[in-house]
């Protein structure tokens, strides 16, 4: 079944799924769902470790399809700056902004029509903020439900708070002396430890044998599912009795150490405290030192910044999996890497012990050099073929490389680090969505360090080509030439050619081509002579191509095109040829011939879809649609019209800020609404809008469909109707000999898009091989009866 939704950037159910059982609850969870359709606002409290996470996400489940907008769990616990709460929602939600709005503002607008379900979990460190951003959200939207975890209420007027309560127990010892346990006891807690004991030793069950100690151990760590699981760990290597011996002692340790703390507390802790201490002496180590990350991570950032002569980077490795094994660390599979991440009381536990060992200030440094080092390799590899990777991890990253930035914000001394760790992410910002939030670090880091710098210089162009995606040209030409007067102070060389061709780019794009001549002339010249290419670089060649094609000089701009396609695939680039490519379909629409700019803007919206390029897919859009529309495909125009729309809706001046780009825009809308009918093209361009994002691209890439019908096809196209037009024309490049080289050279493609076509006749013919399609083509354009046995 179709989902609906209005923007493509909201993942609906974006809600973990469980990968181990849930045990009981089963009157929690119908509570919950009950309280939750009569309050908008239900807060799950109570101790850390008590459960509320694994309620919250268990109702959340329940209730999704309640919720037509989805139901999506944000993660809080990592967030230490309250200023950063709508930010980290907007981020969970994916909800696309390149707007220089205010987080807190982009989510009102977002959610303002949504009937959806939101999870905050571990708002107890941020109440004032989830409190205040909540009223707020629950005012502006009035289909919204927040089921919140936290350990105190956020105190807000709308909010119905639930306590959770332990896991059942039975009741040992009562006082006529007999017993509620038994092998058949349907008590959560023990249940709970039975199936956590036999997932780690096999042989174990809960029988009449020891169902009286496993009784009084889960009754000892008073029901709470965390120290219930910490214990069933234990099993891999200790009995029921082993464990309630040790765990009577720290039970007393701790109240003696603690004699104030209440008693729930006191008990999560010696839970934790005593798995702490049955760890080796370098799982301990690596315990206190990991909580130093706000995120998950991998074991590359665990031996960078953990290691050291105490703990040897060749032993971060089995201290890993020892506190995998323990349940202190949980496995996270991303793709074909696997991640860690600590649960939150775990992580606080730890916090403490850095802080008792004096390692928390060196942990954050060794914990920001880290990110530092990963940025300078995302910028070396962001010109390279690993941009899908890159995007992917950074995502994952997201939390650690926040972490690190306000660690250069707040540390003194350590601004001008930031910038270099921010501008080092730029294809992070400029290519993946993140352009409001790579505008608000580099602004806060801006305003921190003021000196003359590279650094700096660096930063006021990538900060200024940022602004310029959001379509502030007045600012990005500011940032830009101030940047241009640094580096010339500074004989920054590079930075004075970046931040020229980004100044000349937005003089390009505000129609001032005379202005912007000499200046890109300049820079492609500054570009050939120092040889150092990288995607960013390449840009030139479409800033220049442009220019050359609003003055008629088409072939000129195709060979600029070929050159920088050239380029591109030596340094294995992808982002950068996909804006070219998309360059080039807006050339030949703007010179009118539609069907020469479409095959280059589907193969772009291939490559920004694969690439996740929330920017560059809405260009595709844009342009797909004008392209239909000239080409008279008035339903197909509407539908990629009111894609577009919704995507830049979020953006405070859409199109670059360009007017001929809102100009075509502009008349598109009144083309269709002539052709179709009001009526008509709203509800089309309505049903564009709602149109879930992998479904639309999927769609807009539907070359059939697109393509108009032509009287003057090959005979092929009307004999294989499964291919499109451009794949008749490969078909028949193979027949006549051609490599994927020579193909790509002869169509103007790049040599990957070729070999795709290829590999999309052979799957769509049911061939496995060339020589088939060769035979294929000849077939096709035999006349009828010819070569027929008769």
């Amino acid at each position: 079944m179709q989902v609906m939704v209005q923007q493509a950037e909201l993942k609906v159910d974006r809600l973990p799924y469980e990968v181990t059982s849930f045990v009981g609850r089963r009157q929690a969870v119908g509570e919950l769902r009950l309280a939750l359709s009569r309050a908008r606002l239900v807060t799950l409290t109570g101790p850390a470790g008590v459960g509320k996470s694994r309620l919250a996400l268990r109702v959340a489940r329940r209730v999704r399809r309640a919720f037509p907008d989805g139901a999506v769990l944000i993660e809080l616990a990592g967030i230490t700056e309250p200023t950063l709460v709508p930010s980290a929602v907007a981020a969970a939600l994916e909800l696309i902004d390149h707007s220089n709005l205010d987080a807190e503002t982009v989510l009102l607008n977002g959610l303002a029509n949504r009937r959806m379900l939101l999870v905050l979990d571990n708002c107890e460190h941020l109440l004032n903020a989830c409190g205040h951003l909540v009223d707020r959200l629950l005012s502006a939207a009035p289909g919204l439900r927040v089921l919140a975890t936290s350990r105190e209420p956020l105190g807000i007027g709308a909010e119905r708070v639930w306590p959770v309560p332990p896991l059942s127990l039975p009741t040992v010892n009562r006082p006529d002396g007999t017993s509620s346990t038994g092998p058949d006891a349907a008590h959560e807690a023990i249940t709970l430890f039975g199936e956590r004991a036999a997932a780690v030793a096999p042989s174990f069950a809960v029988d009449e044998n020891n169902v009286t100690d496993v009784a009084r151990l889960c009754q000892r760590l008073d029901g709470l599912p965390l120290a219930i699981e910490l214990a069933a760990g234990r099993m891999r290597v200790m009995s029921v009795e082993q464990i309630l011996a040790r765990l009577d002692d720290r039970f007393r340790l701790l109240a003696a150490r603690a004699p104030l703390a209440a008693a729930r507390h006191r008990t999560l802790r010696a839970a934790v405290e005593w798995s702490f201490d049955l760890c080796t002496p370098s799982e301990r180590t690596l315990w206190a030192r990991c909580s130093v990350f706000a995120g998950e991570f991998d074991l590359d950032a665990a031996e960078a910044v953990c290691s050291d002569d105490e703990l040897p980077a060749d032993q971060v490795l089995s201290s890993v999996a020892g506190l995998v094994d323990k349940s202190v660390l949980t496995r996270v599979e991303h793709g074909l890497r696997v991640r860690y991440r600590m649960l939150e009381t775990i992580r606080e536990f730890g916090q403490e012990r850095l802080a008792e060992r004096g390692e928390e200030a060196i942990l954050r440094r060794r914990h920001r050099d880290h990110y530092l080092r990963l940025a300078e390799q995302t910028d070396i590899d962001a010109s390279g073929p690993r941009q899908a990777e890159l995007a992917g991890r950074a995502r994952a990253d997201r939390a650690d490389i926040w972490a690190a930035l306000d660690y250069c914000c707040t540390t003194p001394g350590e601004a001008r680090a930031g910038l270099r760790l921010a501008t080092g992410f730029w294809y992070y910002w400029f290519a993946c969505g993140f352009v409001r939030d790579g505008r608000r670090w580099l602004d806060r880091l801006l305003a921190l360090d003021t000196a003359p710098s590279s650094e700096r210089a660096r930063a006021l162009w990538v900060n200024g080509f940022i602004a310029h995606l959001q379509g502030n040209c007045t600012t990005s030409l500011r940032l830009d030439e101030e940047s241009r007067e640094l580096a010339g102070q500074l004989g920054d060389e590079t930075a004075l050619t970046y931040a020229t061709q980004c100044f000349a780019g937005v003089l390009l794009w505000s129609g001032e081509l005379d202005a912007a001549l000499p200046l890109l002339d300049q820079v492609l010249a500054r570009h050939r002579a120092s040889g150092d290419w990288t995607a960013f670089a390449l840009l030139i060649f479409a800033l220049c191509a442009d220019a050359a094609s609003r003055q008629g000089r088409m072939d000129e701009a195709m060979e600029l095109v070929a050159e920088a396609r050239s380029l591109g695939a030596s340094l294995g680039d992808r982002w950068m040829l996909s804006c070219i490519g998309w360059g080039v379909g807006v050339m030949w629409w703007m010179a009118g011939v539609p069907a020469k700019a479409r095959e280059p803007l589907i193969e772009a919206l291939r490559e920004k879809a694969d690439l996740d390029d929330q920017l560059g897919i809405m260009y595709c859009l844009e342009m797909l649609s004008l392209v239909a529309g000239t080409e008279g495909d008035w339903k197909r125009a509407a539908v990629l019209y009111g894609a577009a729309a919704r995507m830049r809706e979020p953006i405070d001046h859409p199109l670059f800020g360009a007017q001929r780009f809102l100009d075509w825009s502009r008349q598109c809308e009144t083309d269709c609404r002539k052709a179709l009918g009001d009526a008509a093209f709203t509800a089309i361009s309505q049903q564009g809008a709602q149109l879930a994002q992998p479904e639309l691209i999927t769609d807009a890439l539907g070359a059939d469909a697109f393509a108009p019908p032509s009287a003057g096809a090959p005979s092929a196209q009307a004999s294989a109707g499964t291919l499109t037009r451009r794949e008749v024309e490969v078909a028949a490049l193979i027949a006549g000999g051609m490599s994927n080289k020579q193909i790509a050279a002869e169509l103007v493609i790049a040599q990957r898009t070729a070999e795709a076509h290829v590999e999309h006749i052979l799957s769509k013919l049911g061939f496995t091989c060339r020589a088939q399609i060769a035979t294929w083509v000849t077939e096709q354009d035999r006349p009828p009866g010819k070569g027929e046995a008769g």
